[in-house]
């Protein structure tokens, strides 16, 4: 094995050899621009980024005219959120969405709860579930969106967004889904989910970072964005620039890899999720889980131990990178928002740590994760 073993695939992955081989020559001989039209190069470019909306689409059962680029998730929820906003005809604007979104989500709506618009946040229980029901009862006149992430970053619960979608319909409101930590996990039908705008990006599917894509639904009449960055008007002139055509060319390899392998990769790491759940829940004390035992992602497992700091166990196993929540928040002292929002107390807040598995995480390095834990938390309990 070799050390240290990455445990953090929530926060980021790898890129798989694959996806690089194909960005390579984009980097290198096949450099143009996909704007210039005029000659080989950029007709060249042009056509590996049309592929790649094609392979992103595919992933989700939508249409490649339905695929927007943008530099990341991040640009994707500013775009699809204050695009909304800055479209809207209403004296009124009001916003529906949950206390435990993504920071990329909820600075947006801070931001603009500068400017009038009103932020009504659901109630979650402790699985970090929000009620369909409680949506349909907050929509009013002036709601113009709901915003609800289809799979917590942290906690790894999976939000009805299917529900939700179908209340959205039935008052005309469009409907947003932060799906960052879902592409690629778990499967997504736009076919049969009625979601209106969701956000996504490369680098948590095995391909490079500075890539990430906002689905727009084609032909719905809910839908009037604002572009965020103007300039050449690519994308639709709704997110001008040069295209990063290395950085789309292995979006698309990696969502095609993705889409081949779901349902290999879906049970694989489900069972690996719940034997390190298993054998921790079993052989620890006063540990227990964070966020749904079955409607959670495939990979994710975010766990405490009563008494045991987070930065203490981190500290204490430097052959393994884990975290103490969302890669954004890490830099912070503060317990976790979302384990707050979902009724932990202090001190089980600051004695969880998330653990992710992927792609190429082996059962060897797992038995060793779990052994050691074992271990690790034992010596800490009796110090």
């Amino acid at each position: 094995m070799k050390f240290p073993i990455y445990f953090d695939y929530n926060s980021t992955t790898p890129i798989d050899k694959r996806v690089l081989d194909v960005m390579l020559p984009y980097l290198s001989d096949k450099f143009g621009n996909a704007s210039s039209n005029s000659h080989t190069f950029g007709r060249e470019a042009a056509a590996a980024v049309e592929f790649a909306r094609k392979q992103i689409a595919d992933l989700i059962n939508a249409k490649s005219d339905e695929i927007f680029f943008t530099s990341s998730t991040t640009e994707s929820c500013n775009l699809a959120i204050k695009g909304i906003v800055e479209s809207s005809t209403n004296k009124k604007i009001r916003i529906i969405s949950s206390p435990i979104e993504h920071k990329s989500v909820l600075n947006v709506l801070t931001y603009l709860e500068k400017f009038g618009v009103e932020i009504y946040f659901l109630k979650t229980d402790e699985y970090g579930f929000v009620s369909p029901g409680e949506v349909k009862e907050a929509i009013d006149g002036n709601t113009v969106l709901v915003s609800v992430m289809t799979a917590n970053n942290e906690i790894g619960t999976i939000q009805p967004i299917g529900e939700i979608g179908m209340i959205c319909n039935e008052f005309n409101v469009p409907f947003f889904s932060d799906a960052a930590q879902a592409i690629g996990k778990i499967p997504m039908d736009m076919n049969t989910i009625p979601v209106d705008l969701m956000a996504f990006g490369a680098h948590k599917i095995y391909g490079p970072k500075g890539a990430g894509a906002l689905y727009i639904r084609k032909g719905s009449k809910k839908i009037k964005l604002t572009g965020q960055i103007h300039g050449g008007m690519q994308e639709g002139g709704l997110r001008s620039g040069t295209l990063d055509v290395p950085a789309i060319a292995g979006f698309g390899k990696a969502a095609q890899i993705c889409k081949e392998n779901l349902a290999e990769e879906f049970s694989g790491q489900t069972l690996l999720r719940d034997r390190i759940i298993n054998n921790l829940l079993h052989n620890c004390e006063d540990a227990g889980i964070n966020g749904h035992p079955v409607k959670r992602l495939p990979n994710n497992i975010n766990i405490y131990f009563k008494g045991i700091p987070s930065q203490m166990l981190i500290n204490k196993f430097p052959e393994f990178a884990i975290s103490s929540g969302s890669a954004c928040s890490s830099e912070t002292l503060e317990p976790s928002f979302v384990l707050r929002n979902i009724g932990r107390d202090l001190e089980t807040a600051n004695s969880s740590i998330r653990i992710s598995i992927g792609r190429f995480t082996t059962g060897d390095e797992v038995s060793f994760l779990i052994k050691r834990l074992i271990e690790g938390i034992k010596e800490l309990k009796n110090f």
